[in-house]
């Protein structure tokens, strides 16, 4: 009755160059943090093996301290790791594998499939086929030697691979890598343990990708998952539970501000977002100033609570009312600039630079003006 844990997609030692040092430090390390949860599940449900369908680095470059750390990341669970290359980090002539080799860094447990043969299991009774890449990009569907293997009689065997379902995942796909949609009942497999798509996806009753532990793209597809399998016996129906392992949700969202209760909205959203999100948000429509103070207090303290914060306010119109105007109390020029920069963002067409830093000029003036007031009070 072997149990497992499949997963994928670690990413070890990714940058996330677009983000600020202060997000894309914790980021990155969070990718080793997850191996440390992956770990401890491992331990928890007392498996028999830990199986990583491929791309454990992000890059063949990655420093020998990070594999250190990841490999310090997986020493909770004692029991076996086996561990296969991915495109990303495909197995070259020279690649960050044949380096932890050389270097003698892997653990005892820890098995390296790098070569299409079967990795045996003893204790659980487990054969593991693996299907390593050995290349970035390749067009031979490399599970194919899977239907000819030999197993022991009354094991359960798996597949372990890294590339993309033939017809189903053809959009968004990293490198061709083609697995065959069949490839589970053409090789007799109990279960196909898949990487390369980050999101947790079931392809039939013994096919899935487990997604990566961690999210680490905008897009809603159930990342941050890993996967716990249970097979009661050659032949049986693959049990499989998805085990939460991220701690960094990813979101973007976009929302429209015409009328008070669409901002109601988009605040009762904001503070319900987990702590640690990562998110990206769009704003379009338009704002009066007490909306516009009331938002960027919402935003203000979801900033403190969030990992990464993005705003896109481009098409976001400040539009002033008279009394707002009136409550500012300008006068002369400043009443006159107040109301010019104001119908500058009533001006109909594309937004473009100008209208950007008028309504970042009204924004901050409208404020400047707000905080006087309230120091005269």
């Amino acid at each position: 009755m072997p149990r497992f844990i499949h997963t994928a997609d670690w990413q070890i030692g990714r940058q996330y160059a677009t983000f600020p040092e202060e997000d894309a430090v914790p980021l990155a390390q969070a990718r080793l943090a997850v191996v440390e949860r992956l770990a401890q599940l491992a331990q928890e449900h007392q498996v028999d093996a830990v199986l990583v369908a491929g791309d454990v680095f992000d890059m063949q470059t990655v420093s020998e301290r990070v594999v250190r750390q990841m490999f310090n990341a997986m020493s909770a669970y004692a029991g076996p790791w086996v561990l296969i290359s991915g495109n990303h980090d495909a197995v070259l002539a020279e690649s960050v594998w044949s380096r932890i080799v050389r270097l003698g860094l892997v653990p005892a447990n820890v098995h390296l499939a790098l070569k299409p043969e079967p990795v045996l299991l003893n204790e659980a009774q487990l054969v593991v086929l693996p299907a390593p890449l050995t290349q970035r990009h390749t067009f031979d569907d490399t599970t194919a030697w899977f239907n000819l293997a030999e197993s022991p009689e009354g094991w359960v065997r798996v597949g372990l691979a890294h590339g993309s379902v033939q017809g189903l995942l053809a959009e968004d796909i990293d490198s061709p890598n083609p697995i065959a949609q069949d490839r589970a009942t053409q090789a007799r497999l109990d279960y196909l343990a898949l990487g390369d798509w980050h999101g947790c996806k079931q392809i039939d009753a013994r096919t899935w990708y487990s997604g990566t532990p961690e999210p680490d793209r905008f897009k809603s597809n159930e990342a941050g998952h890993a996967l716990l399998v249970q097979v009661d016996a050659p032949g049986a129906l693959p049990a499989v539970t998805k085990l939460l392992t991220g701690c960094h949700p990813w979101q973007s969202l976009m929302h429209r501000l015409d009328v008070d209760s669409d901002l109601d909205e988009l605040v009762a959203l904001l503070q319900g977002l987990p702590a640690q999100v990562v998110l990206s948000l769009t704003l379009v429509g338009k704002l009066d100033l007490a909306g516009q103070q009331r938002l960027q207090a919402a935003l203000g303290e979801l900033e403190a609570r969030a990992r990464h914060l993005n705003v896109d306010q481009s098409d976001l119109q400040l539009a002033p009312t008279d009394d707002d105007i009136a409550s500012l109390h300008a006068d002369g020029y400043l009443a006159e600039l107040v109301c010019e920069l104001r119908d500058a963002q009533a001006v109909e067409g594309p937004d473009d630079a100008q209208q950007r830093v008028q309504r970042e000029a009204l924004s901050i003036l409208a404020g400047l003006l707000a905080q006087q007031q309230g120091a005269a009070a």
